[in-house]
């Protein structure tokens, strides 16, 4: 790994090498901030080749990804509003709420709810993988820059905890393939976006899972691992704030009136959401992310141009201060236009194609990516 100075010398040769294979452009959505591209080359040990070429099989993937390209998939599914959620939460609960002690956004899955079976009687497979996907992308797209905004410093990665209680092998054994492509899209995709992993309420026999899921994710994804037993709530509640924590895993938390804190999705990231994305979807924002000081103050709608300022609400203060924003801006945190331009009309991908794509489209990736998996997790079980 090198010292600090040194990785600023490889981030600023990663980013001429970009600019230079045109790889990269001010209003990227993947976003073009030195956060986002140091997020790649960590996930390749600063190696510029190997980063170069995971930058590159991403923005492929981004252009293409379920036939119409990951930027129109966002605009037709909001994450957070799309008609079969309530049902999906139902039958796969996962969901953000609220930050962490350090600021870091909380993704919360209980698979112990899982229930396939139920899930396609209200809705294909191939819409559900659909949906699992601009999940992803919210995190970089306006989950992280939101809580990057709320913390005044970067935040990038989320704390995920994953609660196992009531969940058995049969219920494994129907979620391993999606599962197992989540794990892939995110480790290739959406490179380093994980901070911790905390699995709660392991069932006797997780480690014979376990030794499924393992050879699954990167030797440095399995080294932020902790795997509890049903005695987790002290350890969670050392790096989670109570009043964060939901109820259910025994904190105080139950988001009332907003329908509990499954469906809030409460994080500074539900800040003015609704008319944010109106208005971008309207094309009278360039971002759908929080912009710095919208936080605390107005939203501003319109189209920035060169040496003018966009509307705003009276109220609005002077965003001076960087938000450590991770997407849909540019190198220096001004906002710019996403490109309309979409990829020529493919025929949809179904769910099976998609997951074929994630494990073979760039089999050179996954080969780096994977390295040696014989890296344990911590394991404290009750």
């Amino acid at each position: 790994m090198p010292d600090p100075q040194d990785k600023q010398a490889v981030l600023k040769q990663f980013r001429d090498i970009l600019a230079q294979q045109e790889l990269i452009h001010d209003g990227d959505t993947i976003g073009t901030d030195d956060e986002t591209l140091l997020r790649f080359l960590r996930a390749r040990h600063y190696n510029i080749k190997q980063s170069t070429l995971m930058w590159k099989n991403c923005q492929h993937w981004r252009k293409t990804v379920e036939g119409v390209g990951i930027d129109e998939l966002y605009r037709q599914i909001d994450p957070f509003d799309y008609p079969e959620r309530d049902h999906v939460f139902d039958c796969w609960p996962l969901y953000f709420h609220k930050v962490d002690k350090k600021g870091r956004p909380l993704n919360f899955h209980h698979f112990g709810g899982i229930n396939l079976a139920k899930l396609q009687k209200k809705m294909s497979l191939e819409r559900f993988w659909q949906t699992v996907v601009v999940n992803c992308e919210a995190l970089t797209r306006e989950v992280l820059p939101a809580a990057a905004e709320a913390a005044g410093r970067p935040i990038v990665g989320t704390f995920v905890v994953v609660d196992l209680s009531g969940f058995g092998i049969s219920q494994f054994w129907q979620m391993k393939d999606f599962a197992r492509s989540s794990f892939q899209v995110s480790q290739d995709y959406f490179p380093e976006t994980m901070a911790q992993l905390a699995i709660v309420n392991a069932p006797m026999g997780f480690s014979t899972i376990w030794n499924v899921i393992k050879p699954w994710l990167a030797k440095e994804t399995v080294a932020k691992v902790a795997i509890y037993g049903s005695d987790y709530r002290k350890a969670l509640l050392e790096l989670i704030d109570e009043d964060a924590l939901p109820a259910s895993l025994g904190g105080t938390c139950t988001c009332a009136g907003s329908g509990g804190c499954m469906k809030s999705s409460a994080g500074p990231w539900m800040h003015e959401r609704a008319a944010r994305r109106d208005a971008w979807l309207r094309g009278e924002r360039d971002t759908i992310a929080l912009l710095p000081g919208e936080l605390t103050g107005g939203l501003r709608i319109g189209k920035t141009q060169e040496g003018e300022a966009a509307a705003e609400s009276p109220e609005s203060t002077d965003p001076s201060h960087t938000s450590g924003s991770t997407s849909e801006t540019s190198s220096i945190a001004t906002p710019a236009s996403e490109s309309q331009a979409l990829p020529e009309q493919q025929s949809t991908t179904s769910k099976a194609q998609s997951a074929e794509d994630v494990y073979k489209q760039h089999p050179e990736t996954r080969e780096v990516q994977n390295g040696d998996l014989h890296s344990e997790a911590t394991v404290l079980t009750s």
